[in-house]
């Protein structure tokens, strides 16, 4: 099972690039995986994009949150492998498609798994401006495990859990989902580079 779950972080801000229209023109800093053939979790930087292209090859299956409109589209200029070419399953896509809307990747897996984000993506950028490498690396990789246990989740139950609002009450709703479907890996259809 050649599958990876994923999650990358930035140098900049949408603010730095002019905005979520330019969101390719943002720079990596740091790529975090976890590599289900190998059992392990690892760390690309810039400088590192040919290791992480070589697993990327041997990849039949990305898995993320927001991968398709965030992670995948600032990637691909790093990298000779079409990743519209890879079969990508994006949680936050199955959300809204199920749903309509978007959750947060820290509102599912405090619902699902009783665990929280440890920062947030502004916090990425400041860790990369101070040099912070270390602690760069730990959130990202914490965002793949969390990913990692959100999907193994919906996969092993059929569901996942989100905050919902009812007259501005919070309540706790069960989301069913079918990630079974994934299995088969090669008939799925990717990211479309177009619509960036």
């Amino acid at each position: 099972m050649n599958h990876i779950v994923l999650d990358i972080e930035t140098q900049n801000l949408f603010s730095d690039v002019g905005g979520k229209e330019n969101l390719t023109k943002l720079l990596l800093s740091v790529a975090g995986v976890y590599s289900y053939s190998d059992g392990e979790f690892l760390t690309f930087t810039e400088k590192e994009i040919p290791a992480f292209e070589s697993l990327l090859k041997k990849t039949d299956l990305i898995i993320g949150f927001n991968i398709n409109h965030f992670d995948l589209p600032v990637l691909q200029k790093y990298l000779t492998v079409d990743l519209s070419k890879i079969p990508a399953l994006d949680i936050m896509n199955e959300v809204i498609n199920t749903m309509g809307h978007r959750v947060s990747l820290d509102d599912l897996v405090s619902n699902t798994l009783g665990k929280r984000k440890s920062a947030n993506g502004l916090m990425a950028v400041e860790y990369w401006r101070e040099g912070r490498m270390d602690e760069l690396k730990k959130y990202c990789l914490d965002d793949v495990r969390l990913t990692r246990d959100l999907y193994e989740h919906g996969l092993k139950n059929g569901e996942i859990k989100f905050t919902a609002r009812d007259a501005n009450l919070p309540y706790v709703k069960t989301l069913k989902i079918n990630w079974s479907k994934y299995s088969n890996f090669k008939t799925e259809t990717a990211w479309t580079p177009s619509l960036f």
